[in-house]
């Protein structure tokens, strides 16, 4: 299906909200009927039809059809955060007694959720260097359920063989999930390698105005109706129809934000690897990564999240560096419209981030502003580091 109808016309079905070009928000928790006998039917299939918001949004609806579509899969769920779709598609596929494995570095709450809340129930998990297939081989065992997959991982953008473990995984009955926020489903669908599971946090990317805090996992119609039935209405993590709106607008110009911060941060990363102050550059398709040709295979292109690893002996130099850029917001996350910078020395000793990463290390991410200034700003602050 074509990218742009997706975005702009799929699921929305004009005709019955007067031909609003925009769809109409519906802010209300509750839902109405003409008759017992009518609720008694609408209960039967409130995962999809209108009854009580917790279950199903019109709005709400049209979002997960579009993501579903974008990914190339049956049905999507969207959550609260990124953390929650995260839990909810793990919590899916492992019961007490299972094991997992995932790869290095994951994001901070996902290896919190592995080693601290699931271990409380008898799941177990084994970290993996995942740029090698034949680690995923040695890491499983009998009571292996589920393969948890970042490619890249949005730190230092190892990737995974996507096609090779979802055959490996296919091949021992265990389940697939990857967190694909880094790319979006723009330049890589994993579900078309053989994933079972994909998910995002559309707090970036898909959402991309910094305004709106949400998670969504894609898969079947079988999977995901089987997680809304437990972890989804049990836990009741949803979005509200306003942030689901929100998102819906931000998806109008995903593909044109998305493609204009990867132009720019090609740029800036042709800049970098001539700095004599950078040590290290990660990022997909530089021409220096070892996995190049895995990236070219699995991606479209690169995404606009950049690090760096500076090549200074004090933690003093790297904190220079960042506070001197003028054109780059200090913070966390990425995917906006503002460029951001996110040193890890910043970290200190966060009891959420477990694993070790070089303290001079600085993650870049390329937002809508132009390239040249970006560049130019990069330029001044590592001439003051």
């Amino acid at each position: 299906m074509d990218i742009s109808h997706i975005l702009n016309h799929l699921g929305e079905e004009r005709d019955e909200y007067y031909g609003a070009v925009s769809p109409p928000i519906f802010q209300t928790s509750n839902f109405c009927f003409k008759s017992v006998a009518e609720m008694r039917e609408k209960l039967k299939k409130e995962l999809e039809t209108p009854f009580y918001t917790r279950g199903f949004n019109p709005t709400v609806s049209i979002l997960r059809k579009k993501l579903a579509a974008l990914e190339g899969a049956e049905e999507a769920l969207v959550f609260s955060s990124g953390s929650a779709a995260v839990a909810a598609a793990v919590m899916s596929v492992v019961k007490s007694g299972d094991h997992v494995v995932c790869v290095d570095k994951p994001y901070s709450w996902t290896n919190n959720l592995l080693t601290k809340y699931l271990s409380k129930y008898g799941v177990t998990s084994t970290f993996i260097d995942g740029t090698e297939l034949v680690n995923f081989e040695k890491a499983i065992q009998p009571n292996t359920t589920l393969i948890y997959l970042e490619s890249p991982n949005s730190l230092t953008f190892e990737m995974q063989d996507l096609e090779g473990v979802a055959k490996l995984a296919k091949s021992k009955n265990i389940t697939t999930i990857i967190d694909n926020s880094y790319n979006t489903p723009i330049n890589q669908n994993p579900i078309s390698f053989g994933i079972d599971m994909v998910l995002h946090s559309a707090t970036k990317y898909l959402n991309g105005h910094s305004d709106v805090v949400a998670g969504v996992v894609c898969g079947t119609k079988e999977r995901i109706m089987k997680m809304m039935k437990e972890e989804y209405m049990t836990i009741g993590s949803i979005i509200s129809a306003q942030e689901a709106a929100l998102i819906l607008r931000g998806l109008r110009t995903l593909d044109l934000r998305v493609n204009r911060s990867v132009d720019s941060a090609k740029k800036v990363v042709d800049f970098l690897e001539k700095q004599p102050k950078i040590k290290q550059i990660n990022y997909p398709f530089s021409s220096n990564n070892p996995q190049i040709h895995l990236a070219k295979k699995q991606m479209k292109q690169g995404g606009g999240l950049i690090s760096i690893v500076l090549n200074v002996e004090k933690t003093e130099q790297v904190e220079t560096f960042c506070n001197k850029l003028k054109r780059f917001l200090i913070a966390t996350s990425w995917g906006g419209h503002e460029s951001l910078v996110f040193p890890i020395c910043a970290l200190g000793a966060s009891s959420s981030f477990e694993n070790p990463l070089p303290w001079n290390l600085v993650r870049l991410y390329i937002g809508l502003e132009d390239a040249d200034l970006l560049i130019e700003d990069l330029k001044q602050a590592l001439e003051k580091m």
